[in-house]
Order: structure tokens, then C-alpha cells, then sequence
């Protein structure tokens, strides 16, 4: 007997939660609808459960574009954020439905040049990264009191930290890995051609000085993408998605990512309660590369394993044990 999938409609209000009208929508993008045939049918997406879609003006020179699960009565918000090789409806994917669907009120960010978000200006530095996200939760917490927590994966977990150390109102951080670029066995294990990365670091520090830091770098030349999902065909279908994993940064952003330095040392962090949800059988970045950054923490914080799930996980067991681990965590913080 085949099992019934589940349908749960979401009203679609974008014209009412729109700073201007709606402009690129995710259901024109075939990308995404193409990678979400690797996943198992529970973690798909139809016409009944997708997001509603709006874009939310920052800063007057960046519109950004936010996948939104409207849930009034809900307890908390979740605010999703990705990495440099992902973008906000794949957040959605993964777990801004499944957490809607268990009844909180979720929104995945395009951060600025990835997804569909629009910006007039290419001079894009990670540290507009960590602002953008503060300046929406901060917004957020306008609306109303009701407490945010933060996912973020790959480079967005350590992004999610960083915004902490700005913010001391976020209730909790689920992270999918926490890389500080500042450690050498950090760069070394997320660079391509590891060996050299000290040298190219220095080289990115020396052309960030000059007018060639406005050159766009694939990312999949300066990073190992070619690992971001186990699925080879799914892991193709985002290295051809020039809005996710297919994307291109600029020298500037990149010098920038790599020697952030937050507003507050890592140890004197201590607002947020941290899961760390590790996949298993990540190719890319292991949880040895996250322990430089948990031997830090004074924070309260647990890891769990994510069973046979990849960096990008899109294996059902990974993203079950994801699901169950976020909705255990949430609700002990509540």
C-alpha cells in the first residue's frame, strides 16, 4: 500500500508582506525543482506546501529575497541561513517546511548575490553578510516578542555565531558545522588546493587592496563545491545553479570572509544555546573542523550526528535525525 504524502497549504500573502512588489519568484526557477527530485518524496516541495516569497529592502541598494512560512500562533520563529555554496529555498528544503509544518513560523534569507536577491551594487563584503542578517532579526523582533533561533549551514552556521556576538536576543543557533576561516586547519580543510592555501590567502589579502577585488571568482575554483552533496547528480544540479553552489564571489568578499573578526571573542559569547548538527559522512568539512570553534565556546552546547547525511544533506535519514534533533532542541529552549 503506498504511503499518502502529507499536504499542508500555506497561504501565499507576498503582496502583503512585500517592501515592492514581487520581482524573480523561486517558482520560475527550475534549479531548485531539479536537485529536489534526489530527495526522498516526504522532503519535496509542491503547490500546496511551498513558501510564500517576498523581498524585504535593505539599506536601500539591496533587495532581499525571503522564503517565508507565515505562522501567527506560533511560539517561535526560525530564521534560516545559508552558505556560500546554498541558498535560501534550499534551506526551505531541507527544513523550513518540515519545521512549518510542526507549526513555527520560518524565513529563509537570500543573502546578498546568492538566490534571487537583487543588489545594485557589487561591492558586497562578508561583513554586509553579517549585518543584513543581524538588521532582519533585528526587524523581526520589532513585529513581535516572540523568540528567534537561528540554523545556519556550512559557512552560515559560523555566520549565525557571528551575528550573536552583535545580537544577545537570539534564543538559539542550530548550526550545520562552525568554520572559523581565521584557523589554518580551517582553510586548509575548506580550500581547494589545500597546500597552497596559505599562499593564496595571502595573495587574496594583496589583490583585495587593489581595484582587482571587484573580480568575481567562481566559487568552485577557490573551494572544494565539487563535495558540497554525496548525491553526484544532485551535486551537479547545484554546481550548475549559478544562484547557489554555481555562483561567483568577488576577491573583496572572499579576503573578507576569510579573516572576519567578530565584534566579541568567541568565549565571551554566551546568549544562545548552540546544536551542532554534524553530518556523518560529510566529505568536506568533518567535525574536526568545527572543534576549533567549540574548544572556544562558554555557551551551553550539544552535537549530534546526522546519519549518512553530506554536507548538503539530501538523504532521508540525515534530514529525519535533523528535524527530530531542531524540534527536540527548540522546545527545550522554550
Amino acid at each position: 500500500m503506498q504511503k499518502q504524502q502529507q499536504i499542508i497549504s500555506f497561504p501565499s500573502i507576498a503582496n502583503e508582506r512585500s517592501d515592492f512588489p514581487l520581482r524573480r519568484s523561486y517558482r520560475d526557477q527550475v534549479a531548485w525543482q531539479q536537485l529536489q527530485q534526489y530527495f526522498s518524496a516526504d522532503y519535496q516541495l509542491n503547490a500546496h506546501n511551498q513558501p510564500t516569497e517576498y523581498y524585504w529592502a535593505w539599506r536601500e541598494q539591496h533587495h532581499i529575497h525571503i522564503d517565508y512560512y507565515p505562522q501567527a500562533t506560533a511560539a517561535a520563529k526560525i530564521i534560516l541561513v545559508h552558505g556560500v555554496g546554498s541558498n535560501g529555498r534550499q534551506m526551505s528544503l531541507i527544513l523550513g517546511r518540515p519545521l512549518a509544518e510542526a507549526g513555527y513560523e520560518c524565513l529563509a534569507l537570500d543573502l546578498p548575490a546568492y538566490g534571487l536577491s537583487e543588489s545594485r551594487t557589487k561591492s558586497i563584503l562578508y561583513q554586509d553578510w553579517v549585518a543584513v542578517l543581524d538588521d532582519f532579526i533585528r526587524a523581526q523582533q520589532q513585529k513581535d516578542d516572540r523568540p528567534i533561533f537561528l540554523f545556519g549551514l556550512s559557512a552560515g552556521g559560523m555566520l549565525c555565531l557571528h551575528v550573536a556576538a552583535r545580537n544577545p536576543q537570539i534564543k538559539g543557533i542550530i548550526a550545520m558545522t562552525l568554520l572559523d576561516q581565521r584557523y589554518a586547519v580551517v582553510n586548509r580543510g575548506t580550500m581547494r588546493f589545500s597546500a597552497l592555501s596559505r599562499i593564496n590567502l595571502a595573495l587574496l589579502g594583496l589583490l583585495a587592496k587593489t581595484p582587482l577585488r571587484q573580480m568575481l571568482l567562481p566559487m568552485r575554483w577557490v573551494s572544494k563545491m565539487d563535495k558540497l552533496c554525496n548525491h553526484r547528480l544532485a551535486c551537479q544540479s547545484m554546481l550548475n545553479d549559478s544562484s547557489s553552489a554555481g555562483n561567483a564571489m568577488s576577491i573583496g568578499f572572499l579576503d573578507s570572509y576569510m579573516h572576519y573578526q567578530p565584534e566579541q571573542a568567541l568565549q565571551d559569547i554566551t546568549g544562545p544555546a548552540l546544536l551542532l548538527t554534524q553530518p556523518a559522512c560529510d566529505r568536506w568539512t568533518d567535525l574536526s573542523l568545527s572543534e576549533p570553534v567549540l574548544q572556544q565556546l562558554s555557551l551551553d552546547y550539544q552535537v549530534v550526528l546526522l546519519p549518512q547525511g553530506g554536507h548538503y544533506p539530501i538523504e532521508a535519514s540525515a534530514l529525519n535525525a535533523l528535524k527530530q534533533h531542531s524540534l527536540r532542541f527548540i522546545a527545550a529552549q522554550l
